[in-house]
């Protein structure tokens, strides 16, 4: 059986800790699949750009597949055939955030396994909601977001 898993996230933008992220699923599953959510957060960028950031910076990935969606995550679990959802930790806060998604995706589909990575400490500071504060007040985003995302926002 195929261990295909699903990265999904709004990515508005895409960080580096995203990328830490989901390098680190691909040495451990056979197959992932990054989704990203048509009804960000912030609307920093339209879900087109944001695919075709993400696609952009992982030129060095070609197994990996990006894709958009909207409705349920675990009817997109489903639809793509995939056997768990992986997703990233950064603070206490994200902790608290996934463990409530989880019991809710778990009432609606109990099948659906959930796999956490905890942030490296050196990109544990990092979210798109502080890359969109350092994108406002035209602060330098190198440490922060991949080479494409860096010349599509500066």
């Amino acid at each position: 059986m195929e261990r295909h898993v699903l990265y999904p996230g709004s990515f508005d933008p895409v960080t580096l800790g995203h990328l830490d992220i989901l390098e680190r699923a691909c040495a451990l599953f056979d197959r992932v699949t990054v989704v990203v959510a048509e009804k960000g957060k912030a609307d920093l960028l339209p879900v087109e750009q944001r695919v075709d950031l993400f696609r952009q910076s992982i030129a060095h990935l070609p197994e990996v597949e990006v894709h958009s969606f909207s409705g349920l995550l675990v009817d997109e679990v489903r639809a793509r055939g995939a056997v768990a959802v992986i997703r990233g930790i950064r603070t206490a806060g994200d902790y608290e955030h996934e463990w409530t998604l989880a019991g809710v995706n778990a009432l609606l589909a109990s099948e659906v396994e959930y796999v956490y990575f905890l942030a490296r400490p050196h990109m544990a500071a990092v979210s798109s909601s502080l890359v969109r504060d350092v994108i406002a007040h035209h602060g330098p985003l190198e440490k922060l977001v991949p080479e494409p995302v860096v010349k599509a926002l500066s």
